[in-house]
């Protein structure tokens, strides 16, 4: 397709423009942000949706996956503009939402988001629940990405497989089982803080198990699910999610073994060797050693007490952790081989497909971090190479704010403080992307229209479409522009216009953060479209 109306075209002397001159005369509204942002995970559901759903485009859909195998695997959320659920992603994706409220959570409840951020947050955890049928039994994947992308249909009108695939002993899977072991522990978290005693206790019981198994029967998920190899395959090994849950799992229940886990395999396991520019559902050192770096805080607040070893380890991933964060800022030296990739405008550019997942997780880790430095009362170190003093040694690189300040850049160039001048989450402000690559927004509502869209009828009607999307995709992150700054607003290119659930996921605590730094406490939530409010019917 080529429909040249759908394309931000920039000027070369546009795309020159300084992000930090644009942002001077930008102002956005952080709590209708942070609002949209929870609605998208409505969109994503799968499963039977309920009665207080907002999202009304959508209708129930996946009703009997899990039943070739003889377990209910109902629920749980679509990953992107597709219909397959995806495991490992969806679980990052709900430890992030999780970290997002524990960590902000009084923004959060500030703009009277919190049921939603809960109700976001439940629905992946409901399902893990679900999917966790033994100790050592993980249902990792539900339908197959390639008969899936030869379909172009609304989710309620799925012809595609709908196969479901598992970890166990015999076929180990420790990158998806330590990740949804993270996601329940950091989800027990906020439970309980929420007063859901009850709930917190389930999710632990699944966390700690899960835990177990990927410990024990340690081995790489898409070996034994191989048909996830072309979509999310690991890359990084299970052993970064192996030290990141045991993080959140100390996080969760206080016990000194799962802390003395981390810090006693934080070598062998390269948490304190990987200095890297990424942070993603793939490679999760980063968060890990930014995570390790809240606990200097505990320890100055008296909340925890470390050996002198223990403490050695701990500024260890410490350093890898500023390394990580020094290099989105552009500050260690050693030039481009030591700094992430930036666009002209000064956007973090690490990959171009779906950049944006990489540009929201980092805000959020910015973020944390900037409140690390804060508690600690230091300034940023960047030392370059591979960071072994960085955070710990070398002439200052900047403060706090000056972290802060960088993350804050980023979701604003997000929401529209861009040479495009378009919002990049959908929904927001006046111009943001109207040709989501994405099924059910592309096609028409199932509530209205209940014609069955055949698998190849749905290219015609609504993928090839030169028109826009007949629903907005309310609060999806999508993957953004190029490397010059271009963005191109049509559904064939998917690199640029599909959204995903953790492109978003860690926006919903860098919003809130910035809410509360701006001072704004939004009076009301997102404004939906007709067809997201009416009320519900007896039967989507």
């Amino acid at each position: 397709m080529s429909d040249v109306s759908g394309s931000f075209v920039v000027a070369a002397a546009v795309v020159a423009v300084s992000l930090v001159m644009a942002s001077a005369s930008a102002a956005h509204d952080y709590g209708d942000a942070l609002s949209k942002s929870l609605l998208y995970f409505e969109a994503q559901r799968s499963g039977r949706l309920p009665y207080n759903q907002r999202v009304r485009w959508r209708g129930h859909s996946g009703l009997t996956d899990g039943l070739e195998q003889g377990v209910d695997l109902v629920g749980g959320y679509y990953d992107a503009g597709d219909h397959v659920k995806f495991g490992l992603p969806m679980a990052f994706t709900v430890t992030m939402l999780s970290w997002g409220v524990i960590e902000y959570g009084a923004g959060v409840a500030a703009a009277g988001e919190l049921r939603h951020a809960l109700q976001a947050i439940k629905w992946g955890t409901d399902y893990f629940v679900k999917a966790h049928t033994a100790p050592h039994e993980l249902w990792a994947q539900v339908g197959d990405g390639d008969s899936d992308h030869y379909c172009w249909q609304r989710p309620e009108d799925m012809t595609t497989s709908r196969r479901s695939y598992k970890v166990d002993a015999e076929n180990p899977g420790s990158e998806v089982a330590a990740e949804t072991a993270a996601a329940m522990a950091a989800a027990s978290v906020v439970f309980r803080n929420a007063g859901d005693a009850h709930y917190a206790h389930l999710l632990l019981h699944h966390a700690q198990q899960l835990f177990e198994f990927a410990d024990t029967h340690r081995g790489r998920y898409d070996d034994s699910v191989e048909v996830v190899k072309n979509y999310y395959p690991s890359s990084s090994g299970y052993e970064d999610e192996l030290l990141w849950a045991a993080l959140w799992l100390h996080r969760a229940t206080g016990r000194r073994d799962y802390l003395d886990y981390a810090l006693a395999n934080a070598e062998a396991f390269k948490g304190t060797q990987w200095a890297v520019s990424e942070f993603s559902w793939d490679i999760k050192y980063a968060g890990l050693q930014v995570l390790a770096s809240q606990l200097l805080v505990d320890e100055k607040e008296r909340k925890l007490r470390l050996s002198v070893e223990q403490r050695a380890v701990v500024e260890q991933l410490r350093s890898k952790g500023a390394y990580y964060v020094c290099s989105c800022m552009n500050r260690n030296p050693g030039g481009a081989e030591h700094n992430a990739g930036r666009t002209p405008a000064g956007l973090l550019f690490i990959r171009p497909w779906n950049n944006l997942q990489y540009v929201s997780s980092a805000a959020f880790l910015l973020t944390v971090y900037s409140d690390v430095l804060a508690a600690l009362g230091e300034p940023l170190r960047c030392a370059g190479g591979d960071g072994d003093s960085a955070g710990v040694g070398g002439d200052p690189a900047g403060d706090a704010g000056d972290v802060l300040a960088f993350a804050k850049s980023q979701a604003d160039y997000i929401l529209g403080t861009n040479p495009a001048r378009t919002s990049y989450l959908v929904g927001y402000g006046a111009a943001y992307p109207r040709r989501v690559h994405h099924r059910a927004a592309s096609s028409a509502s199932y509530r209205h229209d209940r014609d069955f869209i055949g698998c190849l009828q749905g290219f015609d009607s609504a993928y090839s479409a030169g028109g826009e999307n007949p629903h907005d995709l309310v609060g999806a992150v999508v993957g953004g522009p190029n490397g010059k700054d271009v963005f191109y607003d049509q559904r064939d290119k998917y690199m640029h216009t599909e959204a995903c659930t953790y492109n978003t996921a860690p926006m919903v605590g860098v919003f809130s953060k910035l809410m509360q730094l701006e001072g704004q406490m939004p009076q009301s939530g997102p404004s939906p479209s007709a067809a997201e409010t009416e009320g519900p019917e007896a039967d989507l």
